[in-house]
């Protein structure tokens, strides 16, 4: 496989700047997602299980698309 002059040099398995900007909004809305849930067990709106259950699964969701995003940036073909 040769590069194209024309074409900038690709790292990664997939396009780096999508899978960056996929990336930080996945993890910006687990965020989002997280605080809303604590507001709401802080007001009593919600029980204690639901906020820990919502925080746990966007820490989990959140780590995983950070952890993808920088496995992603490993396969560099350079």
């Amino acid at each position: 496989m040769s590069a194209d002059p024309g074409r900038p040099p690709r790292k990664g398995y997939l396009r780096p700047a999508l899978v960056v900007r996929w990336s930080f909004w996945i993890t910006t809305a687990c965020i989002l997602i997280a605080v809303v849930a604590s507001v709401l067990a802080i007001w009593q709106f919600t029980g204690t299980d639901a906020l820990w259950r919502t925080v746990a699964t966007c820490a989990v969701i959140g780590a995983g698309t950070v952890t993808f995003s920088w496995i992603n940036g490993l396969f560099d073909p350079d």
